[in-house]
């Protein structure tokens, strides 16, 4: 129950040893976690209705399927989902446009826990594609549509790396080569990925910010090399490049944002790449314990849907369990690789307190090292810090524009004064 670095006891406290009660079934798991958050369209179910998932998971229930990495499970949801992509065409067809947005994202809810809690099969795989798909009609439908496109992967190695990164872009109106925006760089998590974060993309939008969402290595689509801890320095080196050579975003004002696992990516990139960002977010970041054996025995059993160990052992691309909890420390940590000690640029680090997946004490931890941090913590909330998190990162953002704003006013008053 202890620290490893330390010694002192984890701010989780007796929680530590706990084992959630949702982890004991499926009839568990519904009714203990997932379905307060349904009946409100919270997270993971956004944009998602009780009256497509409720009959899902009695079906579950009722066949004992409790595996959520099963085929088996999977394929329970795709019908509703498909039904959904349906009326959705139907709608759309008919010209009532906005009946279609919201069952196009219904459908779209449907499947993403239906490929929860890691694409590890053809059935999953097909799952999101058919997510991706239905997104991008709906998503063409908005006022701002998304922008669906593949950018060279310029910086990338050819042998362990794919040629191509998959972005989702959107873009303020207006925006040109002479009114260039700026934009938030949008990591994407474990299990949430670019066709996720529709209300992110809407607030950016509603503050004249550019939306580039990318998926994480070793998830989803993205082409970077799981196994290697650079390959994020590579990927956020070709979309910043590409961003550059488009001459329409503002690279003075460019701010990544990092979710979950993310947020290990986003912590990295604030130092890797400090002169190319006005700040980062780290929300949820696994940094340094998160990695350690000492934690992750513990965290398997913690408030993840499913244990966790499965996901994140290919997410980073170890041939076992074992093998990951015993090497992720030495080979990711920021602390062991070095990373912290160089110069970052504005870092917020958000989060709660009890989070049981990405301990608290990374992210109090970045305090300890090179340049100074920010910091909003939620005393006593899990993982991210959800709900109210939110409320403190996107304050912080526009603070961070706005300076960079005036800053660059006062150079130009100067400037035109001598």
């Amino acid at each position: 129950m202890t620290d490893p670095r330390t010694g002192s006891r984890w701010i989780l406290g007796d929680k530590f040893d706990t084992k959630h009660p949702h982890l004991e079934s499926i009839d568990a798991l519904w009714n203990k976690k997932w379905k307060f958050p349904c009946t409100r369209s919270l997270y993971p179910f956004h944009d998602g209705k009780l009256e497509d998932f409720e009959p899902i998971f009695e079906t579950l229930i009722k066949k004992g399927i409790h595996d959520g990495y099963s085929v088996e499970y999977t394929k329970e949801f795709l019908p509703t989902a498909e039904e959904l992509v349906k009326k959705a065409d139907e709608a759309s067809g008919a010209g009532n446009k906005q009946e279609a947005i919201d069952l196009y994202l219904r459908a779209c809810a449907v499947y993403r826990i239906a490929r929860f809690p890691y694409i590890n099969s053809d059935v999953k795989t097909a799952a999101y594609e058919a997510q991706k798909k239905a997104y991008m009609k709906g998503a063409a439908l908005w006022d701002v549509p998304i922008e669906d496109m593949s950018i060279p992967h310029t910086a990338g190695t050819a042998k362990d790396e794919g040629k191509e990164i998959p972005l989702y872009l959107r873009l303020p109106k207006n925006t040109s080569k002479e009114k260039p925006a700026p934009a938030v760089l949008l990591m994407c998590g474990l299990d949430g990925h670019r066709p996720d974060n529709t209300t992110r993309s809407d607030e950016f939008l509603s503050r004249g910010w550019a939306s580039i969402i990318v998926d994480i290595p070793g998830t989803a689509d993205c082409p970077a090399d799981r196994r290697d801890a650079a390959s994020p320095d590579r990927l956020w080196t070709s979309i910043l490049d590409w961003m550059a050579q488009q001459q329409i975003y503002d690279m003075s004002h460019i701010i990544a944002w990092g979710l979950s696992a993310g947020g290990h990516n986003a912590v990295r990139a604030a130092h890797t790449h400090a002169s190319r960002l006005a700040g980062a977010v780290g929300q949820g970041a696994g940094t340094h314990h998160f990695f350690s054996r000492a934690w992750l025995e513990k965290a398997k059993d913690h408030e993840y849907p499913w244990t966790a160990l499965p996901a994140l052992t290919a997410k980073f691309g170890y041939k076992s369990e074992d093998e990951f909890m015993d090497h992720a420390q030495k080979d990711f940590s920021l602390v062991e690789l070095g990373v912290v000690e160089i110069p970052a640029t504005r870092l917020l680090l958000i989060n709660g307190t009890h989070d049981g997946l990405m301990p608290i004490e990374d992210s109090m931890l970045m305090m300890e090292y090179g340049t100074p941090k920010e910091a909003r913590f939620f005393t006593g909330l899990l993982h991210m810090g959800y709900p109210p998190a939110n409320g403190s990162v996107y304050p912080w953002m526009e603070q961070v524009m706005g300076s960079l704003k005036a800053a660059g006013k006062c150079i130009n008053q100067k400037t035109n004064e001598h």
